[in-house]
C-alpha cells in the first residue's frame, strides 16, 4: 500500500457525524488526566506491579520479592499508583496490603495484557 491511500481526498464535510463526535467530545482536562492515566501505567515496572497486584492483594515486603526490587522503590511506585487512584490499600495490624483500586482499572489492566497476547 502506498501512503496515498490513507488519505481523504475528498473535501465533503459530514456535518452531522462531526456534530455528533462534538456533542460528545470531552473537555480538555478530562483528556488530561486520561493522558496522566496512561503515562502512569506506560511504565514497565509499574506494570509489573499491577500485574502482580491483578493476582492477588499483596504487601510492600511480598511485593518487592516477587518483583526482584527494593521495599522502598516498590513503596515510590506504590504511592504514585495510589495518588492517582489506581492502587488502594488497607491495614492490617502493621501490614498495609495494595490491590488494583477497582474494577476499571482490573479490566483496563486485563484488556491491555489481553490484546497484547492476542497480537503474539
Amino acid at each position: 500500500m502506498t501512503r496515498n491511500e490513507f488519505t481523504c481526498d475528498c473535501n465533503v464535510i459530514h456535518q452531522d457525524t462531526v456534530d455528533k463526535v462534538f456533542r460528545k467530545m470531552p473537555n480538555e482536562d478530562t483528556f488530561k488526566k486520561l493522558a496522566n492515566l496512561f503515562k502512569l501505567i506506560g511504565d514497565t515496572t509499574r506494570c509489573r506491579i499491577l500485574f502482580a497486584l491483578d493476582q492477588n492483594e499483596m504487601c510492600v515486603c511480598d511485593l518487592a520479592n516477587v518483583l526482584n526490587m527494593t521495599k522502598s522503590s516498590v513503596s515510590h511506585q506504590l504511592a504514585n499508583l495510589r495518588k492517582s487512584s489506581v492502587v488502594r490499600c488497607r491495614k492490617s495490624g502493621k501490614e498495609v496490603y495494595y490491590t488494583l483500586d477497582d474494577e476499571h482499572i482490573v479490566k483496563l489492566f486485563e484488556i491491555g495484557l489481553e490484546h497484547i497476547n492476542h497480537k503474539k
